[in-house]
């Protein structure tokens, strides 16, 4: 990709990804995810509707009159964005691919902690880690994530969920934010999914293809599969062929669920023509 295309592309990312977190998200993000707690701030003179159980007995006992300690957040966290790269993502029959979906909502998620003051940190990963970037804060930091979801070239195909979460584990090691982009078509990592949520807020976007949900009927073509490299005639109109495909997903639906509930995570079920806006919305609303 020529430079001047590259940064267009980033410019208008960073355009409507920065109008919708200063019109929807940064308070929703504020409020979905807490600091790591409360530090004393000051006290002040009690009054009515005041909770009795921030008083000053030491400061109220000298003075002679009630006062409270005020408190207020320590917002200082760190957010995590673990993005698949693998070869599957490339796939998308709407306007969008997966890929352009989940580069977007990095996107607004990256601008939302930056607007709360936050750190940001990427992993990349396919069925190995690609790329960290160690978390920072500032706007040139996030742009550069964005020009690397980009611009990004990996070298594997398929998808190691279970690899990226381990990865992760050893290399964050305060509670930190954690988003997991991927159309998590893998197997078995719900046990990688445990360690990190005893550990760290974790949520998983799943960003999905009407087709691969309801296969459109559009006869015998010819299919790519990225991720194994190959070639197959599919007959799109056999009923067989349909429920197939759509037995697949709602499999690896229902395992994305189970998964990520069973672990006490959060979790969300993006397709590439949805509203991805609504979705987060609806996501740090109930956090």
């Amino acid at each position: 990709m020529e430079t001047s295309e590259l940064l267009k592309k980033v410019r208008k990312i960073e355009i409507k990804s920065k109008r919708l977190t200063n019109n929807l998200f940064t308070g929703q993000y504020h409020s979905a995810f807490k600091g790591k707690g409360m530090l004393f701030s000051e006290v002040r003179k009690y009054v009515p509707g005041d909770d009795v159980r921030d008083i000053d007995w030491n400061v109220t006992a000298k003075l002679s009159e009630p006062y409270i300690k005020v408190f207020e957040e320590e917002r200082e966290l760190t957010m995590m964005l673990v993005v698949d790269l693998s070869a599957s993502e490339s796939f998308g029959t709407s306007s969008m691919l997966k890929k352009d979906v989940i580069t977007e909502i990095c996107a607004v998620l990256a601008f939302s902690a930056m607007q709360n003051n936050d750190k940001v940190g990427v992993i990349f990963f396919t069925d190995q880690i690609e790329l960290f970037i160690p978390p920072k804060k500032g706007k040139k930091h996030i742009l550069r994530i964005i020009r690397e979801l980009i611009k990004f070239k990996p070298k594997g195909k398929k998808t190691n969920i279970s690899q990226a979460c381990q990865y992760l584990n050893n290399v964050v090691k305060k509670k930190s934010i954690i988003f997991i982009l991927s159309d998590f078509i893998d197997d078995n990592f719900s046990q990688s999914l445990s360690l990190l949520s005893k550990k760290h807020d974790l949520t998983g976007i799943r960003v999905f293809d009407k087709f691969e949900k309801d296969m459109t009927s559009i006869g015998l073509n010819l299919f790519f599969d990225p991720e194994n490299q190959s070639y197959q005639w599919i007959d799109t109109s056999s009923a067989e062929v349909q429920q197939n495909m759509k037995n697949t997903y709602l499999r690896r639906l229902a395992y994305f669920k189970s998964s990520f509930l069973k672990n006490g995570a959060s979790l969300v079920n993006i397709s590439t023509d949805d509203s991805y806006v609504i979705k987060l919305l609806e996501l740090f609303k109930n956090k």
